[in-house]
C-alpha cells in the first residue's frame, strides 16, 4: 500500500513538472451575415453567410518547452461552415502543422499559408474576408494560392532589427489533386508604424503545363488618424500574364473603423480582361472579442470576366460577360 502511494507522488510530481512546461488552447472565431448580392444577368440573392470581416474557424494549438531556448509546437486549425454547421470535407483545411522554435528561429512542417499569400492579406484592409476582400478581382487564380499541402517551411527568428522572412517548399507527391511543387519565400521589414515585404513564388504543374511565377510587394503606413496598406501582385502562366493591387486605409475613431479598399486587375495575353472593386465597410467593436458590422462592395468586370464579390450559395449566378456584381452584408463576429 505504502509503495503505491509512493508511487503515485512520483507520477504526480513528473505530471506537475510536464503541465509547467506545455500548454495547449482551445480558440475559434465565429462570424455570420445577412448578406445580399445582385450579379447582372441574374436575380438577386438574399442569404445568411459567413466570414465578413474574419473566417469561422476551430483551433487547437500546443508549445511544450523542451529546455535550452527549444520549443516544439503544433497548430490545428478547421474551417466552419457556422451558417449550416458543416464542417469542410478537408478537416484541418486551414491549417496543419508542427514545429520546433529556438535561437535559430522556426521549422514547420504541413499544411499552412504559402508566403505569397501574406501580402494579399495583411496589407487588405478586409484582410481578405467578405464582400471588400480584394482578391475578388483575381483572374489568373491557377494553383497554389492561399495553402499548400506538404509543406517544409523556414522563419527567420525575430529582434533582428525588425527583418522578418520565410521559406517555404511544398510537394505535390504525384497525388492527382496536388496542384504541383511550390517553392516560395517572403521578406520584410516592420518598423514603428511601418511594414513593408516582399514574395516569389514558382509552382510547377504537369509536364506541358507552363509554370506559375508570382511575385508580390506590400506595404502599411499607420499615422493613427488612419492606417494606409497596399500591395501590387503580378502572376505569369505562359502567356498569360496579371497585375493586379489594391490600396485600402483603415480608419479608426473610438470603438468604431471604417475601412475602404479599391482593387483593380489587368489580364493579358488572351484578350485584354479588367476587372476593379470598390469596398466601404464600417465595423463596432463591443468589446476586444466581440464586433457588430456591415460592407458594401461594386465590382465591374469589363470585357469577357465574370468575376463577382461572392462566391457559391451567396448568389444566383456569375455576372455576364462585362457585368457587375454587387453586395451588401450586415454581421456579428465573436472571438473565443
Amino acid at each position: 500500500m505504502k509503495k503505491s502511494l509512493l508511487a503515485l507522488a512520483v507520477l504526480g510530481a513528473f505530471a506537475g513538472v510536464a503541465s509547467a512546461q506545455s500548454s495547449v488552447t482551445l480558440y475559434g472565431t465565429m462570424d455570420l451575415s445577412a448578406k445580399y448580392v445582385k450579379n447582372d444577368g441574374s436575380a438577386r440573392r438574399y442569404s445568411l453567410s459567413q466570414d465578413g470581416i474574419n473566417s469561422s474557424q476551430l483551433g487547437i494549438k500546443g508549445v511544450e518547452d523542451l529546455g535550452g531556448g527549444l520549443k516544439a509546437s503544433f497548430d490545428l486549425r478547421s474551417g466552419i461552415n457556422a451558417d449550416t454547421g458543416t464542417a469542410n470535407a478537408k478537416f484541418w483545411n486551414r491549417r496543419a502543422t508542427v514545429s520546433l522554435l529556438g535561437n535559430f528561429g522556426e521549422v514547420r512542417l504541413g499544411r499552412d499559408y504559402t508566403p505569397t499569400f501574406w501580402n494579399n492579406t495583411i496589407f487588405d484592409a478586409f484582410g481578405t474576408n467578405g464582400l471588400g476582400d480584394s482578391t475578388h478581382v483575381q483572374q489568373l487564380a491557377t494553383g497554389t494560392f492561399v495553402r499548400a499541402d506538404n509543406s517544409i517551411g523556414y522563419f527567420l527568428p525575430s529582434g533582428i532589427g525588425g527583418v522578418y522572412g520565410q521559406v517555404m517548399a511544398a510537394a505535390a507527391e504525384g497525388g492527382a489533386t496536388n496542384p504541383g511543387r511550390y517553392v516560395g519565400g517572403r521578406v520584410g521589414f516592420a518598423a514603428g508604424p511601418f511594414d513593408i515585404a516582399g514574395a516569389y513564388a514558382q509552382q510547377k504543374f504537369v509536364a506541358g503545363t507552363p509554370d506559375q511565377k508570382t511575385y508580390n510587394i506590400g506595404a502599411s503606413y499607420d499615422l493613427g488618424v488612419v492606417k494606409l496598406l497596399g500591395y501590387f501582385d503580378r502572376d505569369t502562366v505562359g502567356v498569360l500574364k496579371e497585375n493586379r493591387g489594391s490600396f485600402s486605409a483603415v480608419v479608426p475613431f473610438g470603438q468604431s473603423e471604417i475601412h475602404a479598399g479599391y482593387s483593380l486587375s489587368k489580364l493579358t495575353g488572351a484578350g485584354d480582361r479588367k476587372i476593379d472593386q470598390l469596398a466601404l465597410g464600417y465595423v463596432y467593436n463591443l468589446s476586444k472579442r466581440t464586433a457588430v458590422y456591415t460592407t458594401v462592395s461594386r465590382l465591374s468586370n469589363k470585357d469577357a470576366s465574370i468575376n463577382s464579390v461572392t462566391s457559391g450559395t451567396s448568389q444566383t449566378a456569375a455576372p455576364i460577360p462585362g457585368g457587375k456584381s454587387t453586395g451588401a452584408e450586415f454581421g456579428l463576429r465573436h472571438f473565443f
